[in-house]
């Protein structure tokens, strides 16, 4: 039995401590925004938040994680209430074919938390481990920086902003 802390929710799962993190937020939570890509920890489609830190869930057993804050794309906000990376990547039509944007936004939610106003580069940096092969990549980096503005405007602390608890 492991216990894990999802988007604020206890949850107590039976599973193989060795169990992938993805599988579990898949297959016991029914959390479907991180995707399986690679497998090898390479594409950053798995991407979640771990206290903050954006982490491969394909990678990370479940034993691991306990008394850990695990963020999934669920977390960032609801269809009738997005949060702000959500907003923005809808605003500014950053998804193509969308397989890649919940671990972009994972990553991008991590960077965010720490530094609202993150330079070019930073925003590159922080998204070195997703790849996307359907060529939005100018219209992701804009997304990231609206989404910070969006979270400036809104004058919230980053890491409270579109929590869906």
């Amino acid at each position: 039995m492991v216990s894990l802390s999802v988007n604020g929710s206890p949850h107590r799962i039976e599973a193989d401590p060795a169990t992938p993190l993805l599988y579990v937020l898949r297959d016991e939570l029914a959390l479907n925004g991180a995707k399986y890509g690679c497998g090898l920890g390479q594409c950053g489609s798995c991407t979640v938040v771990v206290d903050g830190e954006a982490v491969l869930s394909c990678m990370v057993p479940v034993m691991l994680l306990e008394g850990r804050e695990i963020t999934t794309i669920e977390g960032l906000g609801t269809i009738d209430e997005p949060g702000p990376l959500q907003e923005a990547f809808i605003e500014l039509q950053a998804a193509q074919c969308g397989y890649c944007i919940p671990g972009m936004m994972m990553s991008a939610h991590a960077l965010l938390r720490r530094n609202a106003q993150p330079s070019e580069e930073e925003i590159r940096e922080a998204l070195a481990i997703n790849l996307c092969r359907c060529g939005t990549h100018l219209r992701i980096l804009a997304a990231i920086r609206r989404a910070g503005e969006l979270m400036r405007a809104a004058s919230l602390p980053a890491t409270d902003q579109g929590s869906a608890g």
